[in-house]
């Protein structure tokens, strides 16, 4: 009968006007943009059909390194999952990257004796622990040999008073719905953050063992559908600074394809964006913000996550206009325990020109990176010519909220730091 069903199908057709995208910055109030995270919430799912599902540790350490490693599990129709391990060294007084993507083998999840939070395969282990009563209650031990000239032994630990995050509370926070029914979506887009951690532990590089410690963000993300309905752009910000008792700030958005908005098809171009504030070692603000086409987003609201490019130049190389300065811009009510008012903050980068890009990690050409039958499935749209434009430089934050966070900060604190950031093109 199931077959048939769909044929015979009795219920009403949908508007071709209705909404068809529900972003998660439009499903919760400012005051509870903040959703705890669960156990669950860091679980691996390995969704089936056409999914994304990826597991990534950013850090910078003491001696000015960028580091990131990632673990992807990718699921394309009825094909096996491809999952990779890679990873990202960029040493910006060198100049010198050093990039690792291993598609690795038996992948397992939960390993022996431990829940989905872990995951191993033959290259690597990722061990989650929990350490409830300590300052640190939750660490990932990352062990990994990526190859002669690679391996990793690391760990990375959420502090007390930054606690993981998602938008909104519960089982469905988090969620970006695409496709007219919530309950039943085309697809879907979510993420789980720990805004701030701590990575230490040994790198060895060509038989050189490197001692690296510093702060860093993890982020589990989920993108359930075709990478290339998901989003035309996206952007990520990561901050970080030792000053003022420790002070991070990410930002992570989206842009729909035309095809998924307010009215239906042709109303896309939704920018969904989520972001946090730590400051002085706690996690004192949430962000998140939707940009309809059409709409202007006012200067003052009372909750602001933007990723604006305020300037671009078209690149020769990739034939995208990209961007030559970003802004960044947070803005939401405090959550740190016992504090009222408001939290802001700003960055500016000033990139410079795209054929002379001051502190550019890479331009990611993603079709010559990424497996093959990913490539077929991203490439049966003509014309898509996805790349990702990395950088690392240092940067100044703006940040102003109640003193009582930390001392001063009602005038406007300049926080000295670096900030890694991406500006990823699809189409």
């Amino acid at each position: 009968m199931s077959m048939f069903s769909s044929l015979f199908s009795t219920s009403p057709p949908v508007d071709p006007n209705a909404p068809n995208f529900f972003p998660v910055s439009e499903s919760v109030k400012p005051s509870e943009l903040y959703g705890e995270l669960e156990p669950k919430d860091l679980e691996w799912t390995c969704p089936g059909g056409f999914a994304v599902e990826t597991q990534t540790w950013y850090a910078m350490f003491e001696d000015g390194t960028s580091f990131m490693c990632q673990v992807i599990h990718s699921a394309v129709g009825v094909w096996y999952p491809t999952i990779q391990f890679t990873c990202k060294i960029h040493r910006p007084d060198s100049k010198e990257t050093t990039w690792k993507s291993v598609n690795v083998t038996n992948f397992l999840t939960p390993p022996p004796g431990l829940d989905k939070r872990s995951s191993k395969a033959d290259e690597y282990s990722i061990t989650y622990k929990s350490n409830p009563d300590s300052d640190t209650p939750e660490t990932y031990v990352i062990r990994a040999n990526l190859g002669d000239d690679l391996q990793l032994s690391l760990e990375v630990s959420r502090p007390t008073d930054v606690p993981g995050f998602k938008i909104g509370k519960g089982p469905k926070g988090g969620f970006s719905y695409f496709g007219n029914d919530v309950a039943n979506p085309e697809g879907y887009v979510v993420h789980r953050f720990w805004p701030r951690d701590r990575t230490k532990g040994l790198i060895v590089h060509n038989g050189k063992a490197i001692n690296v410690e510093g702060p860093g963000m993890f982020v589990h993300a989920i993108q359930g559908m075709r990478p290339n309905l998901v989003a035309s752009r996206w952007n990520f910000a990561h901050f970080d600074s030792e000053q003022h008792g420790g002070v991070s700030a990410i930002l992570m958005d989206f842009t729909t394809i035309d095809s998924y908005g307010k009215k239906g098809a042709g109303s896309g171009f939704v920018t969904v964006s989520v972001g946090s504030l730590v400051v002085g070692g706690k996690l004192v603000a949430v962000s998140a913000e939707t940009k309809w086409p059409g709409e202007p987003q006012p200067e003052d609201a009372a909750v602001i996550s933007r990723a604006i490019h305020s300037k671009t130049a078209k690149d020769e190389d990739t034939s995208y206009a990209a961007p030559t300065e970003i802004i960044f811009r947070w803005a939401a009510p405090s959550i740190a325990p016992g504090v009222k008012g408001n939290v802001d903050a700003s960055l500016t980068l000033d990139l410079g020109n795209p054929d002379a890009y001051s502190g550019l990690v890479e331009k990611v050409d993603v079709l010559a990176e990424i497996p093959y039958v990913i490539k077929t499935m991203v490439n049966y749209v003509a014309g898509t010519k996805p790349y990702i434009y990395q950088w690392f430089n240092p940067a100044t934050l703006l940040i102003k909220g109640p003193d009582d966070i930390v001392p001063g900060l009602s005038e406007g604190l300049q926080v000295e730091g670096k900030v890694y950031n991406e500006s990823t093109f699809i189409s």
